[in-house]
């Protein structure tokens, strides 16, 4: 029994100190950025003030598509036309589509009046509906932009005519870093969901 006690004190006493090393060596998970980027609307409707759907026309907004290259949280930097790179240490903290939707939510009733539906209260009558698919969300390198282009579908009606549209903001970056890429990309996306709240109308 004492013989067996002692291999087993052995064993771990040379187990500990080959565990202190390969501590050093593994990681369970990508270091995160010292902060996460997010996109804030520059326009909302106001605290406290009620809607109702006997009065505004509804709209549906759902969740756009997107590229693979955006899909993700990290800010993609166009290279050349066939290569895509990434923002150093910069990442949203959630990806831009969903981001993005937050943001039409925020701005169509701003400009609109429309009152925005949920998916659960759309589904009997969801009003006009907006879809579309995000193409770019991120850097165009030649250019020193950002860029941020929604390819928008819209139906006004419980009919089925469908009207496309096609919207794009360029904002400069002073350097291709996350906070000047961040803040460029919130003035874009800002820019294009004005346009789409336009374009929807009253």
């Amino acid at each position: 029994m004492t013989m067996i006690r002692s291999k087993t004190l052995l064993a771990l006493l040379v187990a500990v100190p080959l565990a202190a090393p390969l501590a050093g060596c593994i990681s369970f998970g990508a270091k995160p950025p010292p902060s996460l980027l997010s996109l804030t609307s520059a326009v909302s409707v106001p605290a406290g003030q009620t809607q109702s759907s006997a009065t505004s026309p509804t709209i549906t907004i759902l969740v756009p598509g997107a590229s693979q290259a955006i899909a993700g949280t990290r800010v993609p930097v166009q290279a050349s036309e066939t290569s895509i790179a990434y923002v150093t240490n910069a990442q949203w903290v959630e990806p831009p589509n969903r981001m993005f939707v937050r943001l039409l939510i925020d701005t169509v009733p701003a400009r609109t009046g429309r009152i925005v539906l949920s998916s659960a209260q759309s589904f009997s009558d969801p009003g006009a509906v907006l879809s579309g698919e995000l193409r770019n969300f991120g850097v165009d390198a030649a250019t020193n932009q950002a860029v941020v282009t929604f390819d928008g579908s819209l139906i006004r009606t419980s009919g089925k005519v469908v009207e496309k549209r096609r919207f794009e903001a360029r904002v400069p970056v002073t350097a291709i870093a996350a906070a000047p890429v961040g803040q460029a990309l919130n003035t874009a996306a800002n820019q294009v969901a004005a346009e789409i709240a336009d374009w929807v109308g009253k």
